[in-house]
């Protein structure tokens, strides 16, 4: 009976040894290359913007449109925004036509828009494609990455919200149905606004 045992348990052994290792091999490779910070926008103006000058803040990426049901969440964006920028919070917005074709106008209409309907004074990318095959590295990155689950991993309509942590690291993902005035987004950025950085 011992016998049989200790065979069984050598078998297990041998067994986990090529999970461990790969496992062992895959935290040892993982690098800051692995964050939000190896990508780069262009800003609405055609400046490059990359996603590393914001190291060490919390970054809230949020695909917008002027012409949605969800529009009027600019608001709120701009109000979690000024609540919390000089505790490290950015807001990106990342407008994009991918939806409903909600997002028509060019790139200087929709900073026009956005500033003088919701007074939006947080970045904003050019116009990006952020779905299919063609969406732009941040956005397949951010998918891949499995935070929220099969329903909110990846943008499946306007004002889609993704926060990454100090280290560039993504922590959590809304879907277009969650208001930016939400508990649940407030206290997931109060959580990585926490956070310190050495």
């Amino acid at each position: 009976m011992q016998q049989r045992i200790a065979r069984f348990l050598l078998v297990i052994g041998l067994l986990l040894i090529p999970l461990l290792t790969a496992s062992a091999a895959s935290a040892a490779n993982s690098s800051p290359a692995d964050t939000a910070y190896q990508f780069s926008f262009t800003s609405g103006d055609g400046k490059p913007l990359p996603l590393a000058q914001y190291r060490g803040k919390v970054l809230l990426v949020v695909n917008t449109a002027s012409l949605c049901g969800f529009t009027g969440q600019y608001a709120d964006l701009q109000k979690l925004y000024e609540t919390y920028k000089d505790q490290g919070l950015v807001v990106l917005g990342v407008p994009s036509n991918d939806f409903g074709g909600q997002e028509p106008g060019t790139d200087a209409e929709i900073k026009a828009f956005s500033s003088q309907h919701y007074h939006v004074s947080f970045p904003l990318t050019q116009k990006t494609v952020v779905s299919g095959d063609a969406a732009h590295p941040f956005y397949k990155w951010a998918a891949a990455q499995g935070v929220g689950g099969i329903f909110s991993s990846r943008p499946r309509w306007n004002f889609h919200k993704y926060l990454i942590d100090r280290h560039g690291v993504l922590v959590d993902s809304f879907t277009s149905t969650t208001s930016p005035a939400a508990d649940s987004v407030r206290e997931a950025v109060e959580k990585a606004l926490a956070e310190t950085v050495p």
